[in-house]
């Protein structure tokens, strides 16, 4: 053996080598990543190479071995980093880190439990390639001295680098075309182009919406709102004002999802109050209403509620744009006279909401500091709902009527901890634990709600209120599938079951109407801010939203996801496959086409907006661009 001589560039193979195994087996072990066919799967073997060939690279331009590896090491730990990190966020988002997330740290402190919960002592083993490449480093006899590289050598090599960008866009473009049109779908991108090569596309992505909003100059505003008007659907005349004058209360309900309401876990009622209120004289529920959210999940939530725009794909606009303008929900009823508010015990700087509720108009914001929070009355992220509930209404009550609440729940949030003398049913037995704990959470949330059903009706709000509750965004991720399976009786969640499990429970109380009634149609977060301020007389036809009233007869059954996937009363497209609602079976692709267009302009019109801060230049009280826009246009 010690008369074996290693090749003059071993450290380098071995580095290029260790790296591409690690990021491949992490690719199929870590991350769900649906493979099809033998050629998506060439394309993810060899994806990570046309990245670590060239990055590792540039070492070839140092003149000294102690330098080169020293430089190899730096990246290889970087890289190591980088995939680590989208395991990690993947674990509780099943979604791809982007740069945009970064500027999110101000929320980390706050994870707490929920970080821990998704860290294992076996997550070293991602970090293999690096331990490897200090082994070679240590043990293979090293060359002294200064060793450059020959010109030639570093050409042939860099041109063997490109060669394998170029053979990687190819076959991801063949596969995939218009591949890089899709910056919204994380997981197409990862599939095709690997994990590295994404986030150098972000970045590109990143930059260039930053640079939308110096360069817009409002004229962009010209095809949408054109698109818009021709899409808006006409209002119901019938309903139009039915509830004017009424407070409204939105409650938002953490990660509650369609699939507990009116269901048992094994034998024990998961949501007795919720259900019965689907048929309630005085509920309208709506089973077949979607969240639309992105990675911004609860901030998402709300800017969609109070917008009728879609979140980004790469962030949560609440950080990356909370100094736009915006015509808001809460801005157009305090035109009218209402007192606008959100109640939420967490800190007022957790998703940068103390800037951006500026933004929205709204008038107080009720954060930790205006509740009572102590170890016996919080758990997990903050105070329980039970006591926020209660807390809440207290508050109300000293508000000006007609005032507008929105109170956003806390105690159903991964990773599902209750304290003992709060669980009410006992755990689920799958291999999850993550959802044998969530039917408990799901329980307490429902009897938070009726908390606050009792607390108004004490302090006198009850009768002339709107109580609208919906849930925020999923809390079982694809993860959990397996587990999903079972308590659904299913032999596997296909792409097609998930799209259908995003489904969201809505309901909109209102006290002494004996209105209530099941309505079926698809629908979507999107479509809250038009029908909640119609309900109350106020007008929208002027306003740039890409939703529609829910009870319009024009609305449309078709919900955008804000991956791409979509849903309507007859079609399912989800993992780039078009599927018969009914039957759950593959149908032609042709019949799901018109919808997946119309799903990238609503999406990129979305974008166009937030990124360019378009609403700047609009004057929504005649429907047209503010007159510097349009001499600026001139």
């Amino acid at each position: 053996m010690s008369s074996f001589k290693w090749p003059k560039h071993s450290i380098l193979a071995i580095a290029i080598i260790a790296t591409w195994l690690k990021t491949v087996i992490v690719y199929h072990t870590s991350f769900e990543l649906d493979i099809e066919n033998a050629m998506q799967e060439l394309i993810l073997i060899i994806n990570p190479l046309s990245f670590i060939l060239f990055a590792y690279g540039i070492s070839l331009f140092f003149k000294t071995t102690k330098t080169r590896n020293r430089f190899l090491i730096a990246v290889s730990t970087i890289l190591a980093i980088v995939l680590y990190a989208n395991v990690g966020f993947y674990r509780f988002y099943n979604d791809f880190i982007t740069f945009a997330v970064l500027f999110q740290t101000s929320n980390f402190g706050d994870l707490g439990n929920s970080v821990a919960d998704i860290i294992s002592i076996t997550d070293i083993l991602y970090f293999a390639d690096v331990i490897v490449l200090l082994l070679a480093i240590k043990f293979i006899p090293k060359v002294q001295g200064i060793t450059p590289v020959r010109i030639e050598l570093r050409r042939a090599y860099f041109i063997l680098s490109m060669a394998m960008v170029f053979l990687n866009l190819g076959l991801a473009e063949t596969e995939r075309p218009e591949l890089l049109t899709r910056a919204f779908d994380r997981e197409l991108l990862v599939k095709n182009i690997g994990t590295y090569n994404y986030h150098l596309y972000d970045i590109y992505v990143q930059s260039k919406s930053s640079a939308q909003r110096a360069l817009a100059d409002g004229s962009e505003l010209v095809e949408v709102d054109n698109y818009v008007q021709a899409n808006q659907a006409t209002v119901n005349e019938e309903m139009f004002g039915k509830y004017k004058g009424r407070n409204l209360i939105i409650v938002q309900l953490e990660s509650l999802q369609s699939f507990v309401i009116n269901n048992k876990m094994n034998g024990e009622v998961v949501t007795p109050f919720l259900n019965s209120l689907t048929n309630d004289k005085d509920t309208y529920y709506f089973n077949d209403f979607y969240h639309q959210t992105g990675l911004g999940k609860t901030s998402d939530s709300e800017f969609i509620a109070e917008n009728s725009l879609f979140g980004l794909g790469r962030g949560a606009v609440f950080f990356t744009h909370g100094g736009n303008t915006y015509n808001t929900m809460s801005e157009k009823l305090g035109e009218n006279g209402y007192f606008t508010n959100v109640m939420h015990s967490n800190n007022a700087s957790f998703w940068n909401r103390n800037e951006i509720y500026e933004s929205f108009g709204i008038d107080q914001f009720y954060d930790i500091e205006s509740y009572d929070v102590n170890d016996e009355n919080s758990v997990n992220w903050g105070l329980k709902d039970i006591p926020f509930m209660e807390q809440s209404v207290d508050l109300m009550t000293g508000m000006h009527q007609p005032f507008y609440s929105k109170l956003i729940t806390l105690t159903n949030h991964y990773p599902f901890t209750l304290e003992e003398e709060d669980i009410m049913i006992p755990e689920y037995n799958s291999n999850s634990g993550t959802l044998n704990r969530y039917f408990q959470t799901v329980r307490y949330l429902d009897e938070s709600i009726k908390t606050l059903f009792d607390e108004l009706k004490k302090s006198g709000l009850y009768d002339n209120s709107i109580i609208v509750m919906y849930g925020d965004h999923y809390g079982i991720s694809e993860n959990h599938n397996k587990a999903m399976a079972m308590y659904l009786g299913k032999e596997e969640i296909t792409a097609y079951d998930s799209a259908l499990l995003q489904s969201v429970p809505l309901f909109i109380h209102v006290p002494g109407s004996d209105d209530g009634e099941v309505i079926d149609e698809a629908s979507g977060q999107i479509d809250l801010r038009p029908t909640l301020l119609h309900l109350l007389g106020i007008e929208t036809s002027n306003d740039m939203q890409l939703g529609a009233d829910l009870f319009s007869e024009e609305h449309e059954d078709f919900v955008i996801f804000r991956d791409g996937r979509f849903v309507t009363d007859d079609l399912v497209y989800a993992g780039e496959v078009c599927y018969n609602r009914d039957t759950g079976e593959e149908t032609g692709i042709e019949a799901c086409q018109p919808y997946i267009d119309r799903s990238l302009v609503e999406l990129e019109y979305s974008d166009e907006i937030i990124n360019g801060d378009l609403l700047r230049f609009y004057d929504e009280e005649t429907g047209n661009l503010h007159q510097d826009a349009l001499e600026a246009k001139e």
